[in-house]
This record gives C-alpha cells, structure tokens and sequence, in this order.
C-alpha cells in the first residue's frame, strides 16, 4: 500500500507542475462566441464509465475475476498530465459506486490506471523518436499493440510485488493478464482509428499538421 501511495503522489505531483487544467480552456468559434475545450467530452465520458469498468472485479462473483484498464485510451484523449488527476477522480468515485474499501481503490487507481497509463506515455515517446510522426504507427503502435505491452507489463509488475489474481495459479494468472491486455488493446485501437477518423479534437495526443503532413 506504501508503495501505491507513493505512486499516486509523486504522479500527482508531476501532473500538476504542467498546468493541465490548461487543456480544458476554451476558444473561440467563427462567430466570436466562446466554445468549450474539446477535451471535456472525452474527459466526461472518462469519469462515467470507467469508474465501472475498475469495479468489475468488485461487482461480480466469478472464478476469474475481470479486470479492465482503458488508462492508455484515457492518455492518448486527454494527455498524461491531465489523465492522471482525472483518472484519481476515477478512483475515487469506483470506491463510491462498489464495495471497494479505500485501499483497493487506490490499488485499482494505480496499477489499472496510472502504471499503464504512463506506461503509454514512455511507449508514445520512444515510437515518436524511433519513427517520427506516422498515423499507421499511432493507431497500430500506440493505441494497439502499445496497449498490449503497456497493461501486460503493468500486471506483471502487480504480480511480483505480491498481488496476483485472486485464487488463480500465478503462472496461470499471467496468462489471464495477457488475454484481457488484448481485449484492451482492441477497443483502444478500434476508438482511436474512429475518433482520427472523425473526432480528431478528441485526442490529444493527435495533430493533423503533424500525423498528417504530405
């Protein structure tokens, strides 16, 4: 728990020396009138949903208990210095919507969240630097198979500091991990090539001058 804690500090910390409320400043439109950020769908959606995808595991009863991540879709929406106070607040409101006590909560904050989340945000640097700016390598790279990587290595990283699954052999639980970081990895990649496609503003971490130069 000293651990989880410590995580989520120095997380929040790091956040909140960039500003990122800054992201969530509106402009204006064509007529002059003020618009809302963008950003404030994806952020929305973000605090109703997964708060329920993080108590899956708390919410039913089954051999295998079900755990959902979604923190390198919520990095690629709304950039990791503002992902990571919104995905407290997630935290905190999935210990309000289920049984969680405020230590599993805070478990489900960092290793669903935070951990793969930047995770994403060291595998979008170094695929930046290694390939530069490539649509293909943001949707197939990043939001694909870098989701893979990014929620496997998470739990892997959960495991050997001692939290496996519950009643799930170690070396079978990390055969579980790896099955669900797939299941992650197709909905990150199947909404991210979606909202380049039709809701670019919606993300971030995506420039059309800059994905999409000739």
């Amino acid at each position: 728990m000293l651990i989880e804690l410590l995580i989520a500090v120095l997380a929040l910390a790091a956040s909140l020396s960039t500003r990122p409320w800054r992201l969530l400043a509106g402009g204006q439109g064509p007529d002059g009138e003020p618009q809302a950020s963008p950003l404030l769908s994806p952020l929305l959606a973000t605090l109703v949903l997964q708060p329920w995808l993080w108590a899956l595991p708390a919410l039913h009863a089954m051999p295998l208990q079900l755990q959902w991540s979604g923190a390198c879709l919520v990095v690629l929406m709304l950039g990791w210095p503002l992902a990571v106070p919104v995905m407290l607040g997630v935290g905190a409101i999935t210990g309000l919507i289920s049984p969680m006590d405020w230590q599993q909560s805070l478990h489900a904050t960092v290793w669903q969240g935070l951990v793969p989340g930047t995770l994403a945000l060291l595998m979008g640097a170094l695929l930046r630097r290694l390939t530069g700016e490539q649509m293909f390598v943001y949707i197939l790279g990043r939001a694909f198979l870098g989701t893979v990587l990014c929620v496997f290595t998470t739990a892997v990283l959960a495991q050997w500091i001692g939290s496996p699954l519950p009643g799930v052999d170690p070396q079978l639980s990390l055969v579980a991990h790896w099955l669900m970081a797939w299941g992650d990895a197709i909905v990150t990649g199947m909404l991210c090539a979606i909202f380049v496609a039709f809701r670019p503003q919606w993300l971030a971490t995506w420039s059309d001058r800059l994905y999409l130069r000739p």
